[in-house]
């Protein structure tokens, strides 16, 4: 039995769903540009999640005890399953999932440069919770109160609340760990690299952003730098709070958050430190070069299924 694809709706029949208010709920309700733009913004997502778990393992196993440990592999598992209600939503929409995960080459995976660079120790990962996962939340909680995407929006209140227990992991870890002079030098040392990847998270500026649907049919209620703002809202006064130096305030004239150093900037991922300013062309440049660790962390996604082909092949 062939299974037919239900017909897209036209432009103005779309237009017409959103200016009523109601969401879409499936291909039928879709018109072509709504579809590959819905696609578009739930692979970020799904590869995002996905690669979360391998780059967070990678410090996990510095955990100063089994109880850490365990808790920062609830939080990997937590990743795992908020990766997976993306790709199902995808399939559901006829992406080919299977060859999505498992034979894509690794330079093609969409998820932020941040995740590249190798978190080495257990305090590079509780910053990682506090930072990437506060992005997460702030990105994903926008696309929660303005998705005009039915089932997404209904996913995304069970991943909602699970972000919210990855950030406060990270604050409260990095609490502790500054109650010392040795732990505060280690936490100034990851928020000095950290940060600033945080912040290029959310992608180019407005005036430089090449993809409007994600706004104009409601994927998202903010810009991309309004999300970013909205961010470092919570980030700086967390670093605030601790007294780690990070190149960033609020402006009162302004009447919003500015950063006090070059931005964009060139990044030494090997030295995990920033260099001289750029251009968002070279930023570009690197985001799809990708980082030191693409190859490792995507090959550790996909190493089970291709061991398992070549145990087939074998009989």
């Amino acid at each position: 039995m062939v299974t037919q694809t239900p017909a897209l709706q036209s432009e103005e029949a779309l237009q017409q769903r959103l200016r009523k208010q109601q969401l879409v709920e499936s291909l039928e309700h879709m018109s072509p540009v709504y579809l590959e733009g819905i696609k578009r913004i739930l692979t970020v997502s799904a590869d995002t999640e996905l690669i979360s778990s391998p780059a967070y393992y990678h410090a996990a196993v510095h955990a100063p005890s089994l109880n850490a440990f365990g808790s920062a592999i609830s939080i990997i598992q937590d990743e795992l399953g908020h990766a997976h209600i993306a790709y199902r939503l995808l399939r559901d929409l006829g992406v080919d999932t299977e060859q999505l995960i498992f034979e894509r080459e690794p330079a093609k995976f969409k998820y932020p440069y941040a995740f590249d660079v190798p978190l080495e120790s257990w305090v590079e990962l509780v910053v990682a919770n506090a930072f990437y996962d506060r992005a997460g939340f702030v990105l994903l909680s926008d696309v929660f109160q303005s998705t005009t995407f039915g089932p997404w929006k209904r996913a995304l209140l069970k991943v909602d609340k699970e972000e919210t227990f990855h950030l406060r992991h990270g604050e409260q870890w990095m609490r502790r760990l500054n109650k010392d002079a040795e732990g505060h030098a280690l936490l100034q040392q990851a928020v000095d690299w950290m940060f600033l990847l945080t912040v290029e998270w959310f992608g180019l500026p407005d005036d430089l952003k090449k993809h409007t649907e994600q706004l104009n049919y409601g994927f998202k209620g903010h810009s991309n730098d309004e999300l970013r703002q909205i961010w470092m809202s919570t980030a700086v006064p967390l670093c605030n709070e601790l007294q780690l130096q990070i190149p960033a305030h609020y402006d009162e004239e302004q009447g919003k958050y500015v950063l006090e150093c070059p931005f964009p900037a060139y990044f030494n991922a090997e030295k995990k430190r920033w260099e001289e300013s750029c251009s968002w062309d070279d930023v570009m440049k690197r985001w799809k070069a990708r980082g030191p660790k693409n190859e490792e962390f995507v090959g550790m996604i996909q190493r089970g299924k291709k061991e398992m082909l070549r145990l087939l092949e074998q009989k």
